[in-house]
């Protein structure tokens, strides 16, 4: 979702969940997964599960293909299983007023400045943490593709990634944590790209993006095993549907994320039922120990019952 963001597309959950429930070979009651969702979920997979292969021309044109099975992008035809034969700039603004921010090298020399990349990229035993920031800024700066670059570029940084985290990297979101710093990413980006060739700062930010990425991680596991824990602590409950659907909400969203907490209000909005049905089960809840209370009357809410989950104000 969020490597396509970066980009400017958004994709469609309910399609994605479907691809990826199909490969767990799961059932899902959703909306087929469109070709190219399945085309970028299928190099995401290629990227951690044959990160040990090495990188060739044929791999990354592949990938690319992938992202444009029906060789458009919208309305607009792209070259796919090739690298681009026309000129390469990244613009911005309206037309007639665009600001050029980078032309990359001109299509003639693009075949031999990615075998330049490619033998480096497969000979090189450098840290995989280095080698994933090189590797996407060198690629980045090439451009190679028609479009895509964006996308198989962070792909080559998942690579990268997984031939020293294996699966386990697949939980690190760095494309996530590159959409919430999109703009500092795009102009970090554009100036390793412009001047010299000490790429330090460059360097320097991304590694700092991985590990924010990293802690990032580390907190949906802590919350998740925190969520587990609290169902097992309550395994002898007989709730209902609703109740069940309701904490799972506030679990999903992990301490003070659920902003203002669970109010009758909400908690009708979220199960389509009645205030009374909605304001019972709640007290039930309360009683419980599922959900503890703060306030009284119109301003009552409720929250997960778990050490630091309950915001001290209420």
């Amino acid at each position: 979702m969020a490597t396509s963001a970066i980009e400017g597309e958004k994709l469609d959950l309910l399609a994605v969940r479907s691809s990826v429930a199909q490969r767990f070979g799961a059932a899902f009651k959703g909306p087929a997964a469109p070709r190219h969702v399945d085309g970028l979920l299928s190099i995401m997979d290629d990227a951690v599960v044959e990160a040990g292969k090495p990188l060739t021309h044929e791999r990354l044109q592949s990938w690319q293909v992938a992202l444009f099975p029906t060789g458009f992008s919208g309305m607009r035809p792209v070259k796919t299983a090739a690298y681009r034969t026309g000129a390469m700039q990244i613009v911005s603004g309206p037309a007639g007023r665009e600001t050029v921010h980078y032309e990359a090298p001109g299509a003639d020399d693009v075949p031999a400045q990615m075998q330049r990349f490619l033998d480096w990229f497969n000979a090189s035993e450098q840290d995989s943490l280095v080698k994933a920031a090189l590797s996407h800024l060198w690629f980045e700066t090439i451009h190679p593709f028609d479009d895509g670059n964006g996308r198989v570029g962070r792909n080559i940084v998942d690579l990268c990634l997984a031939r020293d985290a294996g699966e386990a990297s697949r939980l690190v979101r760095i494309s996530q944590r590159l959409l919430e710093q999109r703009e500092a990413y795009y102009n970090e980006l554009g100036r390793a790209q412009h001047g010299g060739l000490d790429v330090t700062p460059w360097m320097a930010w991304f590694v700092t993006q991985v590990r924010a990425a990293w802690e990032a991680a580390g907190k949906v596991v802590d919350t998740s095993l925190e969520k587990a824990r609290f169902w097992a602590g309550h395994a002898g409950l007989h709730l209902n549907a609703r109740q069940k659907k309701a904490v799972n909400a506030l679990l999903d969203a992990g301490p003070g994320g659920f902003e203002g907490g669970m109010s009758t209000r909400k908690y009708v909005s979220l199960n389509d039922t009645s205030r009374p049905t909605a304001s019972r089960e709640l007290i039930e809840l309360a009683a419980l120990g599922v959900l503890k209370q703060a306030g009284g009357g119109r301003s009552t809410r409720y929250y997960v019952n778990l050490p630091g989950w309950f915001p001290r104000e209420a």
